[in-house]
């Protein structure tokens, strides 16, 4: 696991500087499984530590809100999310693997959520 952090934290101090974004917009922790949650909650410290350290901004949604950013509905279903995603980008197909809907998701509420700060 260590290693694995320790590629991430390279990898962002990379990319970062290299990409220059704007902000990055990360889904807020949430409990599940607390294994998983646990492996979720030690890289999310790494990327909040580079972030904090390139004076990178950081946007924070929990899941419903981007459902309800994406669908009208912050209870909807994860197939409702990725149809929304699918019909804003226009996608011919569903975007897939779940974790790449997710993402996608949390760019778009990002997405609008900037527009509406800089409107």
């Amino acid at each position: 696991m260590g290693d694995r952090l320790q590629n991430l934290y390279t990898d962002l101090h990379t990319l970062i500087p290299t990409l220059q974004p704007d902000w990055v917009a990360l889904e807020r922790l949430f409990f599940y499984k607390m294994s998983h949650t646990i492996v979720v909650a030690q890289a999310r410290g790494v990327i909040l530590l580079v972030l904090s350290q390139l004076h990178c901004p950081l946007l924070e949604f929990t899941p419903p809100q981007v459902k309800q950013a994406l669908t009208g509905y912050g209870n909807a279903t994860k197939m409702d999310v990725q149809q929304a995603v699918q019909r804003e980008l226009h996608l011919g197909t569903l975007p897939k693997p779940d974790d790449a809907a997710d993402a996608l998701a949390i760019a778009l509420t990002a997405s609008r959520h900037y527009e509406g700060i800089n409107a």
